[in-house]
């Protein structure tokens, strides 16, 4: 399971009050997926430096690195939501606001930090893991687009699935198509669902998680 640019904080203040609101679950969701033997990667972008020693980020820089494979080439449609103003449904500009993940989510001695997709993709192919739990913001952005996101571990062969309520969409509804911020966001989750990846409700994969259903929700071993 990755969690995808969970900062701290953010230039647009709408974006931080809901992120604030999912800090919570990803508590409840991390217990149970590592109490089933996941392997857990924060990947809060450009924040590396906050984190260069600890021993989650140390023991990804020091794996040995597996050749990515050529990666297939997949069509690309366009998005369902105009993001181009920078999706931003409060009245801020840009800056660099972020320097560590949110201080809300537990990072566990066992698990992973890194914001490089050829890190991440080695430590799933020495572990022999073939899915990946994608989890956090932006899902038109960042969790599509980064390097250990859905387009490019989907290029590279590997089976993501999002938790498709612990994400979030930089969308202003004063943009096309014009619709709430909700409404908005499960745009953004049906376009991934019919392009890209399947997605899941994190109570859905708790409640297999409890049962004994790892195996099955994971689509076979890891």
């Amino acid at each position: 399971m990755i969690l995808c640019d969970m900062w701290d904080n953010h230039w647009c203040k709408g974006a931080v009050t809901r992120v604030n609101q999912l800090v919570p679950r990803f508590a409840l969701v991390l217990e149970s997926a590592r109490r089933a033997g996941f392997i857990v990667i924060h990947a809060p972008s450009d924040t590396m430096g906050f984190y260069a020693d600890s021993p989650q980020r140390r023991k990804m820089t020091e794996l040995t690195r597996a050749a990515t494979p050529e990666p297939r080439a997949l069509p690309d449609p366009a998005l369902p939501i105009d993001a181009t103003a920078g999706g931003c449904d409060t009245p801020d500009k840009f800056f660099k606001a972020w320097s560590r993940q949110h201080a809300g989510i537990p990072i566990d001695p066992a698990d992973f930090i890194s914001d490089k997709g050829e890190e991440v993709y080695s430590l799933l192919k020495l572990r022999g893991i073939r899915t990946l739990f994608v989890t956090g913001v932006h899902t038109n952005m960042c969790i599509l687009n980064r390097t250990f996101a859905i387009k490019q571990m989907t290029k590279w062969g590997v089976r993501c699935i999002l938790l498709r309520d612990l994400t979030d969409a930089m969308y202003d509804p004063q943009a096309a198509p014009f619709v709430s911020h909700e409404r908005g966001t499960e745009l953004v989750i049906e376009h991934i669902e019919r392009h890209w990846c399947p997605s899941a409700l994190s109570a859905d994969l708790r409640a297999a998680l409890g049962s004994g259903g790892a195996r099955q929700v994971s689509g076979g071993g890891q």
